[in-house]
This record gives structure tokens, sequence and C-alpha cells, in this order.
């Protein structure tokens, strides 16, 4: 196994070895030697993200459409508009969402909606990848939506499909199929009477939101937003900023989140680089028009206090992010999804030694 952020090497023995790697699943099953018990599909998806403000509503709102199904989605302070279903065949670390993808959801849901979306109401828009269980021609919006789990090789088992909605399952199928390979009799999974990270006390901490706020001089709708994140991990955050009470104040630029919530996702949360906080610890990066570049410097000198970054340092993380927005803004305007992914691609990796895709 190669580490993409040092280049070094280490060999990991494993009695199993679960293939759950999404869009990629075709490539790791190629390593094994073995055609594989099914393949998989990319399926593009792409969502808007627009003020709340500007849909007058109190609730959700799913349309049909000649493709698939939008949603209107209430988030936070915003809606979130989608999705595409549309066959993807290139990059497939960073898909890219075009003009015309925009375009295509603003035209339905401009179609229920008394004041319609523009671009100018666009905050952040993104692009994900369906990993769909492929037929032999099927278009993708009549692929399975459902997971299947095969044991491709003694030891290699792979899982593909699903989603985000059912991965506990998936993940109990995964793991009931690996350990067929193990010796001994592993006990039943008891994954759906597992809580998350943050839920074991979370109600209890609701009702002591009031006094959390005032024990730590927060405004309580502040403490319901970080319990709403981080749910019980909440001591965790605030812990942060024992001492340093300017780790409470929010982000100069992206004022619903605070100081410590960017240094708590490099001391705590793994993040490694500014791209990892800012579009995917938080949702910075889809929140703000300015889609995070306005606070990437104060983001960067935080995350640098906790991961040693020297001054270069901070420069390049917040050029490199600086270039990839860019870079997707450029993207949304092209036409076709190759002139998107030719302009997404162009921009630097934050990891500069990523691998490329197995032959």
């Amino acid at each position: 196994v190669r580490d993409v952020e040092d280049g070094r090497e280490t060999d990991i023995q494993a009695g199993v070895v679960v293939n759950c790697t999404g869009v990629w699943t075709d490539e790791l099953q190629r390593l094994s030697g073995s055609r594989g018990r099914f393949r998989v599909r990319a399926s593009k998806g792409v969502h808007v993200v627009v003020p709340r403000d500007r849909i007058v509503a109190e609730t959700g709102v799913i349309l049909r459409t000649e493709k698939s199904v939008l949603f209107v989605i209430p988030w936070r302070n915003h809606w979130i508009v989608g999705t595409t279903d549309t066959d993807w065949n290139l990059d497939l670390a960073h898909p890219a969402a075009t003009r015309n993808d925009i375009d295509y959801i603003l035209g339905h849901v401009n179609k229920v909606l008394a004041t319609p979306l523009t671009h100018d109401d666009i905050e952040g828009v993104y692009a994900g990848l369906r990993p769909l269980l492929a037929g032999e021609s099927e278009e993708t919006s009549k692929l399975s939506r459902e997971h299947a789990v095969a044991r491709v090789a003694p030891g290699l088992v792979a899982i593909a499909g699903g989603k985000y909605t059912t991965y506990r399952v998936m993940a109990r199928d995964a793991v009931d199929a690996a350990v067929v390979d193990l010796p001994g009799r592993p006990p039943s999974s008891i994954t759906d009477k597992v809580p998350l990270l943050g839920a074991d006390g979370y109600h209890a901490l609701v009702n002591q939101a009031d006094h959390l706020a005032m024990q730590h001089g927060l405004h309580p709708y502040r403490v319901r937003h970080l319990l709403d994140r981080y749910g019980s991990l909440v001591h965790e955050v605030l812990q942060a900023a024992e001492g340093r009470p300017e780790l409470l104040r929010p982000l100069e630029h992206a004022p619903d989140y605070l100081a410590a919530e960017a240094v708590y996702a490099a001391s705590h949360e793994g993040a490694l680089h500014l791209e990892d906080v800012l579009a995917r610890r938080t949702r910075i990066s889809i929140e703000y028009p300015h889609r995070g570049v306005a606070c990437a410097e104060q983001v960067a000198r935080l995350m640098g206090e906790v991961l040693g970054w020297s001054d270069p340092m901070i420069t390049r993380e917040v050029d490199v992010y600086t270039a990839r927005v860019e870079a997707e803004r450029d993207s949304q305007a092209q036409p076709s999804d190759e002139a998107a992914d030719a302009r997404r691609s162009s921009a630097p990796e934050a990891r500069a030694r990523l691998i490329e895709p197995v032959g």
C-alpha cells in the first residue's frame, strides 16, 4: 500500500480483503486477476445550492422528470436542488458539473416555482458519482440502485452499488461474506445496535444547550448548531478552545462555523489539506458564493498550528485550493462533460503523489 501523502509503501497482510471502492470497483477487481462477478458504471449526479430565502416553502419537494427524480431539500440556511443522472466515463476522482447540468436542474425546478431561480442565485454546485451495478446496455437511470456482494476469489470479497442511506446493511452483508474465509465462528453482526459517534448522550445535551452556551459564552443557537454537527463530541470541539477564546469566534468569511471547528478537523478528524476542511469536514465550499476562497488563508493558518505548516506550506495550500475553485467554476460554464473534465482536471492536486488508475 502506498501512502499518497509521503510516498511510503507498506506491506499489509490480511486473511480477507473487502473491495468497497465504489466507482473504482472494476479497477480493483482487475488487480486480483479475476473477471469479477459484476461490473460497475459511474452515474454523475449534480446538485446546486441556493439561499433559503430564494424559495418560499416550508417543506421539501419531489418532482418527477423525464430522466430521473428532482429533489428540493431544505438544508440549514439553504436549499439543495438536484439531481441529474448521466453516464460518466472521464476522471473518476473529479466528476465535473457542466452548464448543461445546471441549466437542466434550474429548468425543471423553475416549472414549479413562483419566482424562478437564476444562475446568480447559486451559492454552490457539487457533483458526485453513483456506483451502479451495470448490465450490458442499460441507461444509468435504469441500472440497479441496490447493492451486491460477491466472493471474487478466495480471500477477496467485493461489494458495489447501494446508497448512503443503506450503508449499514451494506457493511453487514460485506462482513458476513468476508468472515466465511476466516477461522472460527465470528459472532453475528450488531451494527444495527451500535450508535454513531456523537449519538450517545445527544438528546440530553440538546436539553442542556442553554447551559452549555452560558458556560462557554456562546449563543444558544451556536451550541445547537455544534450539537447537530458533532453530537456529544461537542465537548471535544469546545475543549480545543480552552484558554483560547478567539477560537470560539466565527470564521471571518464563513460565520456559520467557529474557528475551533477548523482546528478540530485537523486535530481529531484526519484533515491533512485545506480542501479536506473546506469541502469535506465542513461544506463551506458550497455554502458561500466565494466557495471558501475568502476564508482559505484563515483556515489554513488554523490548520497549520496543528499540522506544523510553515508559511510556504500555508501559501501552497491556499494557492492549490484557489486553483481548484477556479477550475470548478470554469468547468461549470462548459457545455459538455469532456470540456468540463478537461478544465477541472487542469487544477493542481493537494496530494501531489496521487497514482494513476490501474490499467
